[in-house]
């Protein structure tokens, strides 16, 4: 499985309305990928709290490699991705994207 990583430090312009609109935008292409397994969006609740302005982000899991780059390449993610862009700090410098090859439990090793 692939955990496809993505931090967000959105321009202090950006309301919370737009970014709700944004994860929901995100949250509409599940089902229309194969080999997208689930996502996951939100504001940080880290008690850390260093998040470095990356407050917002979500995971998207997917079966493997050849299932992320579907999503790459899919219209709605392509849309989706310049708005996010556009609302980003800085634009893609305000973006963080780290893609982990998880084991899962009965995966060889």
């Amino acid at each position: 499985m692939i955990r496809h990583i993505v931090l967000v430090r959105f321009q202090s312009a950006v309301s919370t309305a737009v970014i709700d609109d944004l994860f929901a935008e995100l949250h509409q292409i599940e089902g229309k990928v194969p080999g997208l397994l689930s996502i996951t969006s939100g504001r940080s609740e880290s008690p850390e709290r260093i998040e470095r302005g990356y407050l917002h982000g979500f995971v998207a899991d997917f079966a493997d490699w050849a299932a992320l780059e579907a999503y790459q390449i899919h219209p709605d993610h392509k849309r989706f991705g310049a708005r996010l862009v556009a609302h980003a700090e800085g634009g893609l410098d305000g973006i963080l994207v780290f893609d982990l090859p998880v084991q899962t439990q009965g995966s060889p090793t």
